[in-house]
């Protein structure tokens, strides 16, 4: 199954994002499998999952086709988060292993990923919004993903209620596509999670 086709289930982007590795019993010798296989795929995805809009995949993909090496650590740094929350979600929700060391290891790695897109990020105003200014995350294309998966990992750890987050049913097995999904639509409060639209 291509990204393109990966189902969108987690109501969350970065619930999709964890989503994106088939995590039931892999077939014994082989690894479960991981749809971001490379950065073209790792862009078609958070293209349709709404972190980039159009010009701005168009900018990532120019950026990376020139520097092959960028979107290699984009990639590797998007994984990097999506295992992270993965591991935190877990301890969390009391539904894996939750050995201190890793968890401690997992939060340290979000927290530096997120103050390192913080920190290329800026303030834009917003004459019509909800509020004065908005945080833009995300600056130079060879960035601009992995922050704003970062960002959104945050989002996700700072408002999940935790009693409407569930693994997928055990039918699905980790299938593609389901690995965690939200009960409800709405966080602790009442407000819906906002998207990618940070931008």
């Amino acid at each position: 199954m291509d990204t393109a086709e990966l189902p969108l289930v987690g109501g969350h982007p970065a619930l999709d994002l964890v989503n994106t590795v088939e995590r039931g019993t892999p077939t014994p010798g082989t690894r479960p499998r991981d749809h971001l296989a490379n950065p073209p795929a790792l862009l078609r995805w958070v293209r349709r999952a709404g972190l980039v809009d159009d010009a701005e995949a168009a900018a990532v993909a120019e950026d990376w086709g020139r520097d092959p090496g960028s979107g290699d650590a984009a990639l590797a740094a998007v994984r990097d988060v999506r295992e992270a929350l993965h591991t935190v979600l877990l301890a969390a929700t009391g539904t894996g292993p939750a050995d201190p060391g890793v968890v401690a290891a997992a939060l340290e790695r979000l927290h530096g990923r997120w103050a390192g897109a913080v920190a290329r990020s800026r303030l834009v105003l917003e004459p019509e919004g909800r509020s004065a200014a908005r945080l833009a995350v995300g600056g130079a294309p060879a960035q601009l993903v992995p922050d704003r998966a970062a960002d959104l990992a945050m989002d996700v750890l700072r408002g999940a209620d935790l009693a409407r987050l569930r693994r997928c049913p055990p039918e699905a097995g980790g299938a593609a596509g389901c690995s965690w999904t939200r009960v409800a639509t709405a966080r602790a409060g009442g407000a819906g999670w906002p998207t990618a639209g940070r931008r």
